[in-house]
């Protein structure tokens, strides 16, 4: 019988993280929690997993984000695979918020590192952070916790939150959708247009599907079930048939991207027109106001 052949992330890059990685610290966290009681205390038994949630090792880890050690290694094993720095690439998302919401949902909020940043960005703004893993949510709440940052972190899927129609300012993602299959990523665009007030922003933070394209040893080496399938797609695209507008991405140094767009406004809520004479032919045409 055969010996299944290593992955490229086994051969290159898990002996290097094991390395960076203070082992001893994750055992000193892990054995700090009692993780049936915390995990019981996020699960909502109603919330129905996906079945590419349930079978698909994210991160090289088997059984994914459902597992205990994917949440205790998500934070020590990302501050290295978003350069230039992994702050500064999560600023890229804070920065673009405009405006003052009083409302701010994280899709897939993880471990709650952008959810932390968002609270300390806009201290008396509603920040809530929703995921489908309990595990990495006990990890956010945590997190949370210990920096004195009051943030609600609920379980629940991003295509179906169930949460209230518009009732949000701003809803983003960081780090989700190449990690879902773009099926799922479109619905979770078109759950997002529901969630957002009228003019509200929506923000994507993820890998630049340019980049990706164009190095394709990028997807071999990172080895996510669906990143292949984010590649070839086109988060502007996606916006616009959720019926989003004003939709932008702009490039976050080299392997990532920033996609923003926004709810439109109703049609009498819009900005009025003014009407002007076109000196060359007498015909009028409208102008902004």
């Amino acid at each position: 019988m055969t010996t299944p052949a290593k992955t490229l992330f086994e051969q290159y890059l898990a002996p290097i993280f094991s390395r960076l990685i203070d082992r001893e610290a994750i055992l000193r966290l892990r054995d700090s929690i009692d993780w049936e009681q915390a995990i019981a205390s996020f699960t909502n038994p109603q919330v129905v997993y996906p079945e590419y949630y349930k079978t698909s090792n994210f991160h090289g880890v088997k059984q994914g984000y459902l597992n205990v050690d994917a949440a205790l290694t998500y934070d020590p094993i990302t501050q290295y695979v978003l350069p230039p720095h992994e702050t500064w690439v999560r600023e890229s998302l804070i920065k673009a918020i405009h405006g003052a919401p009083r409302r701010i949902l994280d899709l897939g909020c993880g471990t709650g590192s952008t959810t932390l940043m968002l609270k300390r960005r806009f201290p008396e703004v509603e920040v809530v952070g929703l995921d489908l893993s309990p595990q990495m949510l006990v990890m956010a709440d945590r997190k949370a916790r210990d920096a004195h940052l009051d943030i609600t972190f609920r379980h629940g899927n991003a295509m179906v939150t169930g949460l209230p129609d518009g009732a949000f300012d701003v809803v983003c993602a960081t780090l989700l959708f190449h990690e879902t299959p773009p099926a799922v990523a479109k619905t979770i665009l078109r759950e997002s247009f529901r969630l957002l007030t009228p003019g509200g922003q929506v923000l994507i933070l993820d890998g630049n599907q340019r980049t990706l394209r164009a190095t394709d040893w990028l997807s071999n080496i990172f080895e996510e079930p669906f990143i292949r399938d984010y590649s070839q797609g086109n988060v502007d695209a996606w916006l616009g048939f959720a019926g989003f507008e004003a939709v932008r991405t702009e490039d976050v140094f080299w392997l990532n991207q920033l996609s923003s767009a926004r709810k439109p406004l109703p049609v009498r809520d819009r900005a009025p027109t003014t009407t002007a004479t076109d000196l060359t032919g007498g015909m009028a045409y409208p102008q902004p106001a």
